[in-house]
């Protein structure tokens, strides 16, 4: 499904600073594409790194699992508040750079009333930066 103008505030419980991401590009059963590109509105993020301008590796795991979140709920494949409780096989391949655009590309592995899981890979342009695989728990 090709998504055109949904508002990510009706997919996902997080709210600013802590809402990393922007758009929903496709999502279907098997598959969920977004973006997020961290920008001056993220610029408390600078601390981390301060004069290396990259986006810490952690933000960049809890955007991925965000979008793949906000895919399931725009599906409708999932009810209720689901919370990250697991990471898999993460691997950093390069910085993200802020101002660049990232596009995450999200495999659903597993999906019932109680657990998510998910792998991922992100995208700054055609440099692969990082994959990863996680499980969400229902929590409400």
């Amino acid at each position: 499904m090709k998504i055109e103008n949904v508002n990510i505030h009706d997919l996902l419980p997080h709210r600013d600073p802590f809402l990393f991401v922007e758009n929903m590009l496709s999502a279907n059963p098997e598959e969920i594409i977004g973006t997020k590109t961290f920008d001056e509105k993220d610029q408390w993020l600078k601390g981390s790194f301060p004069d290396a301008g990259i986006v810490p590796g952690m933000i960049l795991v809890e955007s991925m699992a965000q979008c793949g979140g906000a895919g399931i709920k725009l599906l409708g494949l999932a009810d209720g508040f689901f919370a990250l409780t697991t990471l898999e096989h993460v691997r950093f391949f390069a910085p993200a750079e802020f101002d660049r655009k990232i596009k995450y590309i999200i495999q659903n592995l597993r999906i019932s009333r109680g657990i998510i899981k998910q792998s991922g890979v992100a995208y700054m342009d055609e440099l692969k930066l990082f994959e990863a695989a996680w499980m969400s728990v229902k929590i409400a």
